[in-house]
């Protein structure tokens, strides 16, 4: 399990065996009841085979270690956004998904039909259902698709539409502006040079260089002037649009989240897109990706975890995952997350496959 910003290596190389257990303890049982945890309670739930005061002791050792605090003087304690990272990175079980739910998770995919978009739709309110978290798919970074085919399509007589194929199966058009109609035989022309020389080149190498591959070309200068100013629109992409979430009403029904206006900020900043696209892009590695509260930049997601994974469409990648208070159940979390990932990667291959034949 790949996890990315990892703690301190120290705050777990100190701690002792008890240590690690009270810490695992505590942490599963705050995360079952969000109630602050006691040495007493912790005796009592996991008949360690040690005393309520030698438990007491090791919390305050881990307090010091700033792995627990005390919320109230007089209340037990809760992890911190430390402890919860030792916890992930060295202390955490995942827990198998049962074939029931590997079942329910691939069939419920699928449910809304074969359409990318419909998946993905899908696999974030399966991911809600499941979870009881916030479920967020993110669309498949366009540019780094290998170019396959690009199309010239005259829809009037003052625009143009631009179709850009890549190799994985996926297609986006892009209309633009011209000022006068081209005719059948220029438009071919062009587009047989395009693709010649942008062909096998992913969309981020093609919008950096396309200016010098195309200076030499002889002939048909106003279209490919006109195909080289409108490089920004042709070959960038607009994340804002491609995230979906659902599942808002699990996280109003969380304590942590009784606050309204924390909520609220919580929904627009994961609802504004590019935001959230750019935070993972920045940050995702292959694997399981997961940020605990303080780790996250944005002011309004720090008392919150991320448990994100890529799926891949050939050599190009989206990112599906959830959101929810950092007190979560990750040992099952991760492995739900894994799994789906796993699963979409597999069901929009074949799918791109059946397009391509």
């Amino acid at each position: 399990m790949a996890v990315v910003y990892g703690c301190d290596i120290m705050a777990f190389e100190n701690l002792s065996k008890r240590e690690q257990e009270v810490l695992a303890n505590l942490i599963n049982y705050y995360i079952s009841t969000a109630d602050p945890v006691g040495s007493r309670v912790i005796a009592n739930k996991f008949k360690m085979g040690i005393s309520s005061a030698t438990i007491r002791n090791t919390l305050q050792d881990l307090e010091e270690l700033g792995l627990v605090t005390q919320p109230h003087t007089s209340a037990g304690r809760i992890p911190t956004d430390l402890g919860y990272r030792v916890y992930v990175d060295y202390l955490l079980k995942p827990e198998k998904l049962t074939p029931a739910e590997k079942k329910y998770i691939k069939k419920s995919i699928l449910k809304e039909g074969q359409g990318i978009n419909a998946i993905l739709g899908q696999t974030c309110r399966v991911l809600s259902d499941i979870t009881n978290q916030l479920g967020v798919t993110i669309a498949p970074k366009f540019d780094e698709g290998v170019l396959r085919k690009i199309n010239l399509i005259p829809i009037s007589e003052e625009r143009l539409m631009v179709v850009v194929v890549v190799k994985s199966g996926l297609a986006r058009s892009v209309i633009i502006e011209v000022e006068a109609s081209f005719s059948d035989n220029v438009l071919h022309e062009v587009e047989s040079v395009l693709n010649e020389r942008l062909s096998g080149l992913t969309l981020g190498q093609i919008k950096k260089s396309l200016s010098k591959r195309l200076a030499d070309v002889a002939g048909n200068g106003k279209l490919i002037k006109l195909i080289i100013n409108a490089k920004e629109k042709i070959w960038s992409e607009n994340r804002s649009g491609d995230i979906y979430i659902a599942g808002t009403n699990n996280l109003v029904k969380k304590p942590e989240f009784s606050d309204l206006m924390k909520i609220s900020e919580l929904i627009k900043i994961i609802e504004d897109g590019k935001v959230l696209s750019d935070f993972l892009d920045n940050a995702i590695e292959e694997g399981l990706f997961i940020t605990i509260g303080r780790e996250n930049k944005f002011r309004e997601i720090m008392n919150c975890s991320l448990v994100t994974s890529q799926y891949k469409i050939g050599n190009i990648s989206g990112t599906i995952g959830i959101v929810g208070p950092t007190r979560m159940a990750y040992n099952k979390l991760v492995s739900i997350v894994e799994y789906t990932a796993k699963t979409i990667t597999e069901v929009l291959s074949g799918l791109t496959q059946k397009k391509e034949k």
